[in-house]
């Protein structure tokens, strides 16, 4: 290494090397030990304090290779005897672990599988995401990951990511500091308050955090060591949790108001001093009253991004582009009704309008969110209900008389787009489904709610109920359905699409603040991933199988529109973003000790 030692501190903590510019990898943070700009073949040092063997090797996940060590770094490293004598491949490896995780009958059980191995042997875990990204998302992200958050007192173990709760106020920052990495390009933070379509789980969402940024690395490519997942225990209203003596978090009702608004100020100062300007953090699972105002308060002093929010309605919108191939037409000649009114819905809704007014020039965003129509709790959201409407369901509020639920508003507003992201499972009944398909020859209805148990229909209602003629999505995943003869291939608007490339175009880029505009390229690099024959089936996204590709076209796309808004810092720009994205991507193939 070019780079000197300038200090090793006991009690823990990592080497601290001073690194020039040239050595920093994606959008400025410092790859400290030199292992991402080493190629595969360099011999790397699996430094801890000081250079980690024998035992201590073994169980530091990040340079574990269990039975893949050589016969020279068993014997080099204190090894012998540590394990049994025969040396594997990791390809090996990965065949016995899917092998064996297969064997499980319950979801969890392969949930519960997945962590314990991400805990021992990092980069396996992640060649294993890598490698079977269909068969492993549905696991580590929606919907099992669901179960994991309402069951996490009974499976917890051990602990992953910072907990930060109430007890730690004034003492944020030193908290931030125990985290042993200094070099975090992503944190992903929920309070817990709506975990899915699952309510309040307090503490126990600790999960969505965790299975988050599994993703940004297996997909998107940023280092395990520069993500931070994060939860923010304000209390929780969820009395069984509350009386469930495995609950993990603090037994009392959550914080609100000023007590909130200054603990979570005190985080975000907190996380601004402590890792700096160029952070990507996430909101995740906020409830609609915190998630708006959290997003409106620091877009503009910091670099945020709400998935639920912005990643949502990025992702529906790519789908949306795409199934305009399919059915003909532009973006405002299309009428959209949404059943949900809240974070996800309120989203989606103003990114297809933003999106409309480009497409439209001169044409204010304001008549383009005329197109489009939210039904809530209340009935169809209308002029008469806007003095007793949220703030960010004002702009939906259109003269038209009251409806009361969704069935009367399909046939009121014929819609020719149905979106749900109301969280309730089963709205999209036959008759709703039946209506918006009887004036449509190729009705687009997405079915967004998560998990599975909540979306607002199956693939096979959708398919059945509108006789093979929707072009259909879903949240959470579903099998291909047969129909008439037919296989239809439901697609997922899995926001998993869009963060993971999203994240790693503002790391890339050293981008300081998140606009629109970066979201819109987002989905038009999505959409553009879409092929004919991905079309034939019906799909309106592409497979999963590509994502790691997807993803870095997502990456350089945001990238370029950063660099163009002027918001990106790392210079120069890279001649070709689409194979800079590639080569900042982490690669989980075992290393070579020296």
């Amino acid at each position: 290494m070019e780079s000197t030692m300038k200090e090793i501190r006991g009690g823990g903590a990592p080497c601290v090397l001073d690194m020039d510019d040239a050595a920093t990898v994606g959008g400025g943070v410092e790859d400290t030990y030199g292992e991402d700009r080493a190629t595969e073949e360099q011999l790397v040092t699996p430094w801890t304090v000081s250079v980690a063997s024998g035992y201590n090797l073994l169980r530091d996940p990040r340079y574990n290779k269990g039975l893949a060590f050589t016969e020279k770094e068993r014997e080099t490293h204190y090894l012998r005897g540590l394990l049994p004598p025969t040396v594997i491949s990791q390809e090996l490896q990965e065949r016995k672990i899917m092998h064996n995780i297969r064997q499980y009958q319950l979801p969890l059980q392969r949930y519960m599988a997945m962590m314990d191995l991400q805990e021992g042997n990092e980069r396996l875990f992640y060649k294993l995401l890598i490698d079977n990204v269909e068969e492993l998302l549905p696991i580590v992200y929606t919907p099992t990951v669901g179960e994991a958050c309402q069951k996490y007192g009974s499976i917890f173990s051990r602990p992953q990511g910072l907990y930060i709760s109430l007890k730690e106020k004034g003492k944020i920052l030193e908290v931030l500091k125990n985290w042993p990495e200094r070099s975090i390009q992503v944190i992903v933070v929920t309070d817990g308050e709506r975990i899915l379509g699952l309510g309040d789980l307090g503490c126990q969402g600790m999960g969505i955090p965790v299975g988050k940024l599994s993703l940004y690395t297996a997909l998107g490519g940023v280092r395990p060591s520069a993500c931070l997942p994060i939860t923010l225990d304000v209390g929780t209203n969820n009395e069984e949790l509350l009386n469930d003596e495995f609950y993990i978090g603090l037994r009392q009702r959550r914080a609100i108001g000023q007590e909130y608004a200054d603990f979570l100020h005190e985080f975000m100062a907190a996380v601004k001093q402590n890792y700096g300007e160029k952070v990507l953090i996430q909101f995740e699972d906020f409830a609609n009253h915190n998630a708006f105002d959290l997003l409106a308060r620091y877009g503009t002093t910091h670099l945020v991004f709400n998935d639920d929010i912005q990643g949502t309605a990025s992702v529906v919108l790519a789908g949306l582009v795409a199934a305009l191939k399919l059915v003909g037409g532009t973006l405002a000649e299309h009428t959209y009704l949404f059943l949900g009114a809240g974070e996800a819905g309120t989203g989606i809704a103003e990114l297809i309008a933003l999106e409309m007014s480009r497409q439209v020039t001169k044409t204010p965003i304001d008549e383009c969110r005329k197109k489009i129509w939210l039904v809530d709790s209340k009935g169809l959201i209308v002029s008469a209900r806007k003095e007793s409407l949220q703030h960010f369901k004002k702009p939906w509020a259109h003269e038209h008389e009251h409806v009361g639920n969704l069935l009367d508003a399909v046939n009121a507003i014929k819609p020719t787009v149905l979106i749900g992201t109301s969280g309730k499972g089963q709205t999209f009944t036959q008759e709703v489904v039946e209506a918006i398909s009887s004036f449509n020859e190729m009705p687009i209805i997405l079915a967004l709610s998560n998990p599975t148990s909540q979306a607002e229909c199956t693939a096979e209602q959708a398919y059945t109920w509108s006789k093979g003629r929707a072009v259909f999505a879903t949240g959470s995943p579903f099998d291909p359905v047969e129909y008439n003869g037919k296989i239809y291939v439901p697609g997922q608007a899995n926001n998993a699409y869009i963060f993971p490339g999203f994240g790693l175009g503002v790391v890339m880029s050293g981008a300081i603040r998140v606009h629109d505009d970066m979201l819109l390229a987002a989905s038009e690099a999505l959409a553009q991933q879409v092929t004919q024959e991905n079309f034939d089936k019906g799909l309106i996204y592409p497979p999963f199988s590509n994502i790691r590709k997807i993803c870095a076209h997502i990456a350089a796309n945001v990238a370029a529109k950063a660099y163009e808004l002027g918001l990106a810092s790392r210079r120069p720009r890279p001649k070709d973003l689409v194979k800079y994205a590639e080569s900042c991507m982490y690669s989980p193939i075992y290393r070579n000790y020296r």
